[in-house]
């Protein structure tokens, strides 16, 4: 097992196509989270530019936004319900202000579905935009230190970076792992295999345990210069930046997506006596698990899948959060993983010729 191992991440660790994949990882997850190494405490005078409107509903720290304290945040709902009433449903100001009044002692809900009746059904998106407003420097710098008073920077970063590389682990694990079995799955190569003293046990753990050895050492590098690249620009901020955050990120996060990618090239191997077949169907897998879907207000977003390979991390950078029911999903993943390696065992069994 141990030998097998060795070959695979030998013979990965010297092609070319492993290093400049790698290149290539770092500078598309770094275009993706530059931004959030952007953020800092404010110093007096300083401001924040740009041209994007008061409010706004993907506004970020980085962009100088901040979330909206709850009571400002119905108030500035409900001036802009009033506004939509006049302006597109040809309200008069008295008319639309007395619906605003109707609404004043009903909860969320309520309201919305009271706006239904006047046939106005975009209440719960117009709520979304009041989120985040532009802050203050002093409402910035209140709610960056409110939010790194228990967390260090780098629990949040970490994140982020598990979100883009995660992502990119995946595709680039698809088109890397397509060669691990491929050799091996020769006509000729194959029939001499399972003639040889190897068991199938040896045999399949060598083969996936080299691919997932190639995919850790990928994911190690990725953390190591992430890791740099945020102790680097957090310096002259006083930000609390650990290394562990980034790798405990990626063991959760990360690498069970990519143990469940090689156990499925090694049962379609298997079972097609070709690694190919698996390509079309591990990138319609990676669709499937990075689509979005409408949770029970009936809002589109990120919400997870059942066995999804990839877990993103929607949302600004203080506030993000990892899909419900992640964890549970990324053990069963694991679980699923080690099946079909079973599974791939029985079948190379079968084939066998004592």
């Amino acid at each position: 097992m141990r030998s097998i191992m060795k070959r695979e991440v030998k013979n990965y660790m010297k092609s070319p196509l492993l290093w400049l994949g790698i290149a290539i990882g770092v500078f598309m997850v770094f275009q993706n989270i530059s931004p959030y190494l952007n953020i800092h405490y404010l110093r007096a005078g300083e401001t924040i530019v740009n041209d994007y409107p008061q409010n706004y509903r993907d506004g970020d720290v980085f962009d100088g936004y901040v979330p909206t304290e709850k009571v400002l945040r119905r108030e500035k709902w409900e001036e802009r319900i009033r506004e939509i009433l006049v302006s597109e449903s040809e309200m008069e100001n008295v008319e639309a202000q007395s619906v605003i009044d109707e609404m004043k002692e009903m909860d969320f809900k309520t309201a919305c579905a009271h706006l239904e009746e006047y046939g106005f059904y975009d209440a719960y998106y117009e709520y979304e935009n009041t989120a985040y407003h532009k802050g203050t420097r002093e409402e910035i710098n209140s709610y960056i230190s409110e939010k790194l008073e228990n967390r260090a920077f780098s629990y949040y970063f970490s994140r982020k970076f598990a979100d883009f590389a995660g992502l990119f682990m995946g595709f680039f694990a698809t088109v890397l792992l397509s060669v691990l079995f491929m050799q091996d799955t020769r006509r000729n190569t194959y029939e001499l295999l399972h003639t040889k003293p190897v068991s199938a046990g040896k045999y399949l753990s060598g083969k996936v345990g080299g691919g997932f050895s190639v995919c850790l050492i990928i994911c190690a590098v990725l953390n190591l210069i992430f890791f740099g690249i945020c102790l680097v620009s957090t310096r002259n901020s006083s930000f609390e930046v650990h290394l562990m955050d980034f790798l405990f990120a990626s063991v959760l996060y990360i690498l069970p997506n990519m143990l469940m990618i090689v156990s499925v090239y090694s049962l379609i191997s298997l079972l097609f006596k070709s690694p190919l077949p698996a390509v079309p169907f591990l990138f319609l897998y990676i669709v499937y698990s990075n689509m979005g879907s409408r949770n029970a207000e009936g809002i589109y977003g990120y919400y997870g899948r059942p066995l999804a390979i990839m877990v993103r991390f929607p949302g600004d950078f203080f506030d993000t959060a990892p899909p419900p029911m992640a964890l549970l999903n990324q053990s069963f993943l694991i679980l699923a993983a080690i099946c079909i390696i079973f599974l791939s065992m029985q079948i190379w069994k079968r084939r066998r010729v004592y």
